[in-house]
């Protein structure tokens, strides 16, 4: 394949997974909203449960992406190992917060307050996940 696909690749990957990081920022957002609420705000509590299930198959895709497009450029797929155990750690974090979120009961349970941190700890890895990407891209 031409360097010149993979590397319009490459910035895709990396365009797609922004947006990603994007939607699971707004969908911590929600979350944090859901929290601080005095009365149960049920609209925000929808769109939430509506966007977690999509947003954590696009973070595995994205994952899943560079992967293939790493593959494709250098033939095997630990070219940038800290850049894809990072990857590796927010996918499993992902699969984490949605085993964990078909465990919440209610207000009370204390799988919300391990979805949280797991939500959290997603985030700022993504965010380190793109300071990486941007490293390897620049």
């Amino acid at each position: 394949m031409s360097r010149e696909v993979i590397a319009y690749l490459k910035l895709l990957h990396g365009i797609f997974n922004t947006c990603v990081l994007v939607l699971f920022v707004y969908q911590g957002m929600l979350g944090r909203k859901i929290r601080r609420a005095d009365t149960r705000p049920f609209d925000v509590i929808r769109r939430h449960r509506k966007i977690g299930p999509g947003a954590a198959v696009l973070g595995a895709s994205g994952f899943m992406a560079g992967m293939t497009v790493l593959y494709l450029d250098a033939g095997y797929i630990v070219k940038y190992p800290l850049h894809f155990t990072t990857g590796l750690i927010i996918v499993v974090f992902i699969a984490t917060t949605w085993i964990i979120s078909k465990k919440i009961t209610g207000v009370d349970s204390v799988w919300r307050n391990r979805h949280y941190a797991v939500g959290i700890l997603i985030i700022i890895l993504y965010f380190i996940q793109a300071i990486l990407g941007l490293g390897i891209l620049l």
